[in-house]
């Protein structure tokens, strides 16, 4: 599809999900019967795009799009499929998405499809019935695009603790975590999973030192702030690590890390893992609040809590729980942070979570060892997959 595009904003932050922008310009020219014609789609700052509206519209200060047409309201086939140019302002589209409350992702999405009406000869300016159908048309197309799942694989990060909680329920050597690990590789599986807990209840240190040697994907270790644990990684160098809470009478772990609460100690943790070249995912509710302490304490990743969506008792709540994810995915990517997501995923709620763009990995492990007593290893791995597709 030829969708000439350009990313000139020079801002740090937000960041831009480039191939986003690419797919939601190919689908409007799809959408309008135009897939051959050729669209140029440039991103800038304000200081940008007020030049050019001060040179071709005569007006001061930024915009938030400009739309060059290069076929003036001719038939596209007369101008050799040269459709136009879209100018967006990414500062301008971050100001106007914290007014309206949503992402800069969808905020730019809205950009897109407006100046790409203009392109094609909608004009809200020209009269009331214009613009009544001009917005007609944006809403369609809108929909349209929420509708779109992702073209990219997201990746499956398989936790491999329950082998070993069963292993030490009897105090024997089976079932092993390691080989399960390996199965879990074979596949398909890009990532493999442990928590070392304080209290060792499942995983053992030899358990992550084997694993260490023989995952041939990434190894992420999960692991409380403790002294002992921290010098454990230190020395192993796993992967990643994931901070997560650690209670010693949970079941499992019950939400997300409290990152705002305890900025210095755990800027110190990151800090140390990242002078050893290791890099630190935080585990943290779908919450502003610890999304923006992640990136101020300088972690990697954050891998969103989807606990409660995943054990929403109604249809409605999980959906309120699906939005408060999917918010959080995305300004957590535009904070500059790398996303994933995980527990308590399972093979009926997972796939509308792993359609997230700005989500890069699912961590699941119960479902996917659940599975596996009636089906296999893997064959379970294999059915998660499918679903992530």
């Amino acid at each position: 599809m030829p969708i000439l595009f350009r990313n000139d904003f020079q801002g740090r932050l937000p960041r831009v999900n480039e191939p986003h922008v690419l797919k939601t310009a190919g689908i409007l020219l799809e959408r309008a019967g135009m897939s051959g014609a050729e669209l140029s789609v440039v991103l800038v700052g304000d200081r940008e795009i007020a030049e050019l509206n001060k040179t071709w519209r005569g007006r001061s200060g930024p915009t938030n799009v400009l739309a060059f047409s290069l076929t003036e309201g001719e038939d596209v086939a007369m101008a050799g499929n040269l459709l136009g140019d879209l100018v967006i302002s990414v500062e301008t589209a971050a100001r106007e998405a914290r007014i309206d409350g949503i992402s800069v992702h969808r905020r730019l999405d809205i950009l897109l499809v407006h100046g790409f009406l203009h392109l094609l000869g909608y004009d809200h300016e020209k009269s009331d019935p214009e613009a009544e159908r001009m917005f007609r048309k944006e809403k369609e197309l809108l929909q349209d695009l929420t509708g779109k799942r992702r073209e990219e694989m997201i990746r499956l990060a398989v936790n491999v603790d329950h082998v070993a909680t069963l292993r030490e329920a009897r105090g024997i050597s089976e079932p092993d975590p390691v080989l399960a690990a390996g199965l879990c590789e074979l596949a398909g599986a890009e990532g493999i999973v442990v928590h070392l807990r304080e209290d060792r209840r499942h995983i053992q240190d030899r358990d992550v030192r084997l694993l260490r040697q023989t995952v041939k994907t990434k190894l992420n270790l999960e692991m409380g702030a403790a002294k002992e644990i921290i010098e454990f990684a230190l020395e192993l160098k796993p992967d990643m690590v994931t901070l997560v809470p650690e209670k010693r009478k949970e079941l499992t772990t019950e939400g997300g890390l409290n990152v705002a609460g305890q900025k210095k100690k755990l800027k110190g943790v990151i800090a140390r893992m990242s002078k050893a070249g290791i890099p630190v995912s935080l585990f943290i509710d779908p919450d502003s609040k610890q999304i923006q302490a992640s990136s101020k304490v300088g972690a990697t990743f954050v891998e969103i809590h989807t606990g409660r969506y995943s054990d929403a008792a109604s249809e409605e709540e999980m959906e309120q729980e699906f939005q408060l994810i999917a918010a959080a995915a995305e300004e957590a990517y535009e904070a500059g942070l790398r996303v994933n997501a995980g527990h308590g995923l399972n093979y009926v709620n997972t796939s509308r979570i792993a359609a997230l763009e700005t989500i890069e990995e699912l961590s699941i492990g119960h479902a996917i060892m659940a599975r596996a007593i009636f089906v296999g290893l893997d064959q379970a791995v294999r059915e998660m997959l499918a679903l992530m597709m």
